[in-house]
């Protein structure tokens, strides 16, 4: 039997790579990005397909989706843009842009990736888990972080529509609080806070857990922070 497809968008050396790396051991990987140079590594490890994304056009979000062989069974959004700077100064148009690719973008992936599921035959009584890379900007605004926590809010709110709306038709949707900072290669934990960040290979495992969840107690939002982490 061919291996179910999982797409992940947003795909970089960080936490998508570390979701790759566990989806691919029973996945048939599509990777997108809007550049392939921080994708190439992991793609050349798992031997995905690469595709080349800008995650705002949903003409190609829709091409990504429709040139799948198979509906995918798993999807996972994970771009994001920030802005900073106090907001009396900020500029409009980077305001823009940065909540389409955390938001519309967000958007287009969910509506094609469920798009795609809708039309599936169900597998074990579920069509497909679709999630959302969230951080705690989507639960409380910070200081002179304004598009980002615009961007997350819309996000987290999309999910939880999708969600009330594609659950009773099989499909599993969350939103994933990643409440503290990763880390990423070329990160270093300060000397004086060990443990203080989240390992991105921990995050993925619990990205796992969510995609394997029974039915009968799907998660709609979960958050994820290091044991040192205040809240």
């Amino acid at each position: 039997m061919d291996k179910p497809q999982a797409v992940i968008i947003g795909a970089g050396d960080g936490l998508s790579a570390a979701l790759a790396r566990e989806l691919g051991r029973d996945h048939q990987l599509t990777l997108a990005a809007r550049t392939g140079d921080r994708m190439q590594a992991v793609v050349q490890e798992t031997g995905a397909r690469a595709v080349l994304l800008d995650a705002t056009d949903e003409t190609a979000v829709r091409r990504l989706f429709d040139d799948l062989s198979d509906a995918p069974r798993v999807v996972i959004y994970n771009p994001s843009a920030r802005v900073r700077g106090p907001v009396a100064e900020l500029d409009g148009e980077e305001v823009r842009r940065a909540i389409e690719v955390t938001a519309l973008g967000a958007f287009f992936a969910g509506k094609h990736a469920a798009r795609r599921m809708l039309a599936a035959e169900p597998v074990g009584g579920t069509r497909g888990t679709i999630l959302f890379t969230g951080a705690s900007a989507g639960v409380k605004g910070f200081a002179q972080s304004a598009p980002f926590a615009m961007g997350k809010f819309a996000q987290r709110g999309l999910a939880e529509s999708m969600a009330r709306e594609l659950h009773p038709k099989g499909i599993h949707v969350a939103w994933v609080n990643i409440d503290g900072a990763i880390l990423n290669p070329g990160r270093v934990e300060p000397a004086d806070a060990p443990g203080s960040m989240l390992r991105p290979e921990a995050i993925a495992r619990t990205y796992r857990h969510l995609i394997e969840q029974d039915r009968s107690a799907w998660s709609q939002e979960i958050a994820v922070r290091p044991w040192v982490e205040r809240f």
